[in-house]
């Protein structure tokens, strides 16, 4: 009787383990399925959204000019693996994160799909195609966060309300424009991302004819100082590289007598931004870049 007992007992503790064991790998693929699985980004612009939904990726590509994390997510990315730049990505360490799924961007991957595919499951994006929102929700459907996307998406549009208010206040209906100061370019921002759909769609700004004019499908056009005016803006976004060249040729921009005749200047209606997070063009960029210009336009004069 103990014997028939014992050989009862084990094979009841076999039965219990063995269900233990299953449970244990359908809560990791129920995990999987509710956005835990480990994620390598290969752009920078995927890894902002997916920190936007609350989701910090195991690895993630850099910026190409910092050879780091964007300045305004890199503590968001703290114990992040880095894994070289969106362009060139170091396979050596994608493989070594031993990653769920892969997230790329369609026209940095070109032609080398296949070599990711080898390592895990990868989603591949079309960044040209659609809007940062469109992305955000496609992400959002993949780590069961679409909620939280939509919800996210809601706020942001609330807030580009307010601030578009504020700006009203202060420029009523005058027409902008956006420039970027390099150590040898002097750029004006199109209508496309990175800085466009944020100016012209959510904040609702009127841009400039010249700007109007600009080829649609390059971010910006370089131009020289003696075409400024042309423009005539009644307020102009400025951003100027980090570096201390562009910051030197900046400060020459502002002594020439084209730059004070200008209207904006004249009217001191010149806005200093950074490039990031403006120009981001992620779900967390332009949260961040509206967040900097209702502080902007709350305290300016």
């Amino acid at each position: 009787m103990m014997k028939k007992l014992l050989v009862l007992g084990l094979t009841l503790c076999f039965i219990i383990l063995a269900a233990c064991g299953q449970q244990e790998t359908k809560n990791k693929a129920t995990q999987n399925d509710h956005g835990t699985p480990k994620i390598a980004s290969l752009s920078i612009h995927l890894t902002n959204d997916l920190l936007a939904l609350g989701i910090k990726p195991a690895g993630s590509v850099v910026g190409g000019d910092l050879k780091d994390f964007l300045p305004h997510a890199k503590k968001q990315l703290s114990g992040t693996k880095k894994l070289g730049i969106a362009a060139d990505p170091d396979m050596e360490s994608l493989l070594a994160l031993q990653p769920d799924v892969i997230y790329v961007d369609e026209e940095l991957a070109g032609q080398d799909l296949s070599k990711y595919k080898k390592i895990a499951k990868t989603e591949v994006f079309n960044l040209n195609n659609g809007t940062w929102r469109d992305h955000l929700k496609k992400i959002g459907k993949l780590v069961n966060k679409e909620k939280e996307a939509d919800q996210y998406i809601q706020d942001y549009n609330q807030e580009a309300k307010e601030v578009k208010s504020l700006i009203k206040q202060k420029i009523g209906n005058g027409k902008v424009m956006a420039i970027r100061v390099t150590a040898k370019e002097l750029r004006v921002f199109s209508m496309k991302r990175p800085m466009g759909p944020i100016l012209y769609e959510d904040l609702g700004l009127t841009p400039v004819d010249g700007v109007k004019k600009l080829d649609s499908k390059r971010p910006f056009e370089v131009i020289s100082q003696e075409v400024l005016p042309d423009y005539d803006a009644d307020a102009i976004f400025v951003v100027v590289n980090r570096d201390d060249k562009a910051q030197q040729a900046f400060k020459q921009l502002e002594k020439t007598p084209i730059w004070k005749g200008l209207k904006a200047v004249k009217n001191n209606q010149v806005y200093p931004i950074a490039d990031q997070p403006w120009l981001d063009y992620s779900a967390l960029g332009n949260k961040m870049a509206l967040d900097e210009a209702k502080e902007m336009f709350s305290t300016s004069k």
